[in-house]
């Protein structure tokens, strides 16, 4: 029979954004835990979190249209709020980790730069118009203007704009406190920081096989060293599946109910990245434009700055993918290795339901270097072909849930699974993921750690990391306010319009 105790000796499966950001908490309000990291690759944030296989766009709704979807005339903002409000948690916890010194080489993860959403034709400027009167009545948004303008369009996107008649129907919504995040430098600033932590151990190149569950309450870990292929079994009282898209064939292995009736749908990408340095310095904004219809969310074009390592660049995409693969560095093998007794239904009703996406994403698969670069001229019309070339981008893995009525839904965004003794938990899921990594930690606190979370002394050391814990900014314009100042300037982003 299990006994509830506390939970002091904990596992994070993964190094990435999500299990970095979970233990830098806990290690904040449980000093005396002990961590402990597996990582089956050679370096943190590798995977899902590395620079070039994600957005980095700091998701906060300011431009990403598929937050804001036209629902029988009206715009419904609830998710684009919801969103903006997870993303100021995200930056006070980030403002914090400068405070305790935890990121040795300070503001290198972040950048402010100006986010737009851009768009053609008459009904799509209309629809962005709509958007706009929706979103800048609210606090989180009251910086965004909108514009039909050319010659302002021009100044902010000259790229975009040169070759375009006077004539075409064009308008863009512009915030200038938008960000650009390279959540592969956060992560291993964070991994770094908790390796020199009293009760923390990181194994790089280790990988989790299996996961039970004891009569005492413990979970018994098997696990590899992948350099000389040597087992080992550890105990722990909490375990935290963030794997990215190997979440789910290790939430399998764990054999809890709560886990049945889960799926997973890979999608892959690819970027085109500019390697013309004149190019690159022209062009200083994240822009998005409008999904094709049927593609999934991470399919959402757009032109995209970025700064890397010190060194800005430039993408455009992504183009959307399909593979059997969960991981970038997974196996072919890994969609049909998921598939059990449990999610078939699910699986199939979820496939059936969803033809066009299947379509779509086999369409992006094959499609010529010359119908990539065709889609790039809708947004950059004098893009030479020859300043552009191919990589890969990340692989995500959407859910599928079983449903009553539906058999199984495609999800899209991301879900906590946890057992309901709370000492197991998985993250399945992709976008926005990363930039709502805080928010999404401090709900797995919350829902696995219930007692703690409700203590004077946790509340405390959580208000320390997000002074706004419990409180909707939105509704607070006064405190919003206050709190990007603050985090503005911790940050080094600057606060004022550009």
């Amino acid at each position: 029979m299990y006994f509830e105790k506390e939970k002091k000796e904990i596992a994070l499966i993964g190094a990435g954004i999500m299990s970095a950001t979970l233990g830098v908490i806990l290690k904040q309000v449980m000093p005396d835990c002990k961590i402990t990291i597996y990582e089956r690759l050679n370096q943190s944030g590798a995977e899902s979190s590395d620079a070039w296989n994600n957005a980095g766009t700091g998701h906060s709704a300011f431009c990403e249209l598929n937050y804001t979807p036209d629902t029988v005339g009206a715009i419904d903002i609830s998710k684009a709020i919801e969103i903006a409000e997870q993303f100021e948690v995200s930056k006070q916890f980030w403002s914090y980790l400068l405070d305790i010194n935890c990121m040795a080489e300070g503001k290198s993860f972040i950048d402010g730069i100006r986010h737009m959403s851009f768009v053609t034709g008459d009904a799509n400027v209309a629809f962005l118009f709509k958007r706009f009167e929706a979103l800048q009545k609210e606090p989180l948004f009251y910086q965004m203007v909108f514009t039909k303008d050319h010659q302002l369009i021009k100044e902010w996107l000259p790229l975009m704009m040169e070759g375009r008649p006077s004539s075409e129907m064009v308008a863009c919504t512009s915030t200038p406190i938008g960000t650009d995040v390279n959540f592969g430098a956060l992560t291993r600033g964070m991994v770094e920081y908790l390796s020199r932590l009293d009760g923390v151990e990181v194994y790089m190149a280790h990988q989790v096989n299996d996961l039970t569950k004891m009569k005492d309450g413990k979970w018994m870990i098997e696990v590899k060293n992948l350099l000389d292929k040597r087992e080992r079994i550890d105990f722990c009282d909490f375990v935290f599946i963030g794997a990215g898209g190997g979440s789910l064939s290790l939430l399998e292995k764990s054999d809890i109910p709560e886990a049945e009736g889960y799926g997973g749908f890979p999608v892959g990408g690819q970027w085109l990245r500019c390697v013309n340095e004149e190019v690159i310095a022209r062009h200083d904004a994240k822009v998005y434009g409008k999904a094709a219809v049927g593609s999934p969310p991470m399919s959402v074009p757009h032109m995209d700055t970025r700064s890397i390592d010190g060194k800005q660049a430039l993408l455009f995409g992504p183009y959307a993918g399909f593979s059997t693969k969960f991981l970038k560095q997974g196996s072919y093998a890994d969609l049909f290795l998921s598939i059990e007794t449990h999610n078939v239904w699910p699986l199939l009703s979820a496939g059936i339901k969803n033809v066009p996406l299947t379509k779509y994403l086999i369409e992006q698969v094959f499609l010529s270097e010359e119908e990539r670069f065709a889609e790039l001229l809708k947004f950059y019309p004098f893009a030479d072909m020859k300043d552009w070339e191919t990589i890969q981008a990340g692989q995500r893995v959407q859910i599928i849930k079983k449903d009553k009525k539906e058999g199984g839904v495609l999800k899209f965004g991301t879900e906590i699974v946890s057992d309901q003794f709370g000492t197991i938990a998985a993250l399945l899921g992709a976008s926005p993921g990363a930039s709502t990594s805080v928010s999404i930690m401090l709900d797995l606190l919350h829902k696995c750690f219930p007692e703690n979370w409700q203590s004077r002394y946790w509340q405390e050391q959580l208000k320390k990391m997000v002074p706004s814990l419990n409180i909707k900014l939105n509704d607070q314009p006064e405190m919003l306010e206050t709190i990007r100042e603050m985090t503005s300037r911790k940050l080094g982003l600057g606060f004022s319009d550009k």
